[in-house]
């Protein structure tokens, strides 16, 4: 807590992470690009702290052509061993080859007629989940809609999607607000939903 704020307490007090915190976690997010970029660092968290992935950040977007999908399906072999080279990101040839191959299923969704929003989304019914947790503990590491969506995006190809992985997309795309009632971001959250 700073000045009397009060944040839900898995931010800790590094700077980054409090950031990230207050500003984008829980907000809802639209924009299809910027949802398959972040899907794709859940992946890479596996195993991980995301404090880790946010860490390296920037050094993902240059390493991954910002995360365009249109880009990524051309990635070659030579590509993938820079990747695995590259140490401003986690070195781990299933992650790398994860990306690449969300990023060709993420394109036969487009093709289909399925804008990535609409088909994450539709997880929620188009709208937030608004909880209510007083404690951390009450917080639940996965949900009967992060099972749902998991299991579709499976069906769909997509890989490093199993329904924790997912359950932390939704809580930081703003799918599900689970900001506690006490944090200082809850009720902004909420509103932003509206």
């Amino acid at each position: 807590m700073e000045n009397n704020v009060q944040r839900c307490p898995w931010c800790g007090t590094d700077p980054l992470y409090v950031d990230y915190h207050d500003t984008v976690w829980g907000r809802p997010e639209y924009n299809s690009q910027a949802l398959f970029e972040k899907l794709c660092l859940d992946g890479q968290q596996a195993g991980l702290s995301w404090l880790t992935i946010l860490r390296k950040q920037e050094n993902y977007r240059q390493a991954y052509a910002g995360f365009d999908p249109e880009q990524l399906v051309r990635f070659d072999d030579s590509d993938v061993a820079r990747l695995l080279d590259n140490p401003g990101i986690v070195r781990n040839r299933l992650k790398v080859r994860s990306v690449l191959n969300n990023a060709r299923r993420y394109l036969q969704l487009k093709e289909q007629g399925q804008a990535f929003s609409d088909f994450l989304w539709q997880f929620v019914d188009g709208q937030p989940i608004q909880n209510r947790w007083r404690l951390f503990e009450e917080v639940p590491t996965e949900t009967a809609e992060s099972r749902a969506m998991s299991r579709a995006l499976k069906k769909a190809g997509f890989t490093f999607v199993g329904p924790t992985i997912v359950y932390a997309f939704m809580q930081a795309t703003g799918m599900v607000n689970d900001h506690l009632i006490d944090c200082h971001v809850h009720e902004e959250c909420r509103r932003l939903a509206d």
